[in-house]
């Protein structure tokens, strides 16, 4: 398979997210082992202090690692998870997760995710994860 199927196949392929879809959350690969996710938050995306839900920031976070970890080809699934809130957002921002692989090595990788709002740029919330990477590819190489 040419670099450049392959690569588009990885990309389609993390696209079918269904629960990213659902949320109306955006997934870019931005490069193997680099991810961003974009998403705005709804009313109904909220929790009764009125400030975006936690599985909210958790998800957004997890989104970007997931795309991350797997934008390699080889199936990659959570091994452990630490996110930090730092700060609360609220309807209407537009938050952002970007994750960039920190080790990538035969069956683990960790990655670091910053949540951010882009609309006045303060972190929200700061994640390290964990990959277990599995010996099966979903795009052969």
């Amino acid at each position: 398979m040419e670099d450049i199927t392959r690569w588009q196949a990885i990309c389609d392929h993390i696209q079918k997210d269904a629960f990213a879809n659902y949320l109306g959350a955006k997934v870019e690969i931005i490069q193997p082992g680099q991810s961003r996710v974009s998403l705005i938050v709804k009313d109904h995306m909220t929790n009764f202090h009125g400030t975006t839900h936690g599985g909210i920031i958790f998800a957004i976070s997890d989104m970007a690692f997931a795309a991350a970890c797997n934008s390699h080809g080889k199936i990659a699934v959570a091994l452990n998870v630490s996110i930090c809130f730092l700060k609360p957002s609220y309807p209407g921002d537009n938050l952002v997760a970007e994750a960039k692989e920190e080790h990538n090595g035969r069956k683990t990788a960790l990655y670091n995710i910053k949540i951010y709002n882009k609309n006045n740029g303060e972190l929200i919330a700061k994640s390290q994860d964990q990959a277990y990477r599995k010996n099966e590819w979903f795009v052969p190489k």
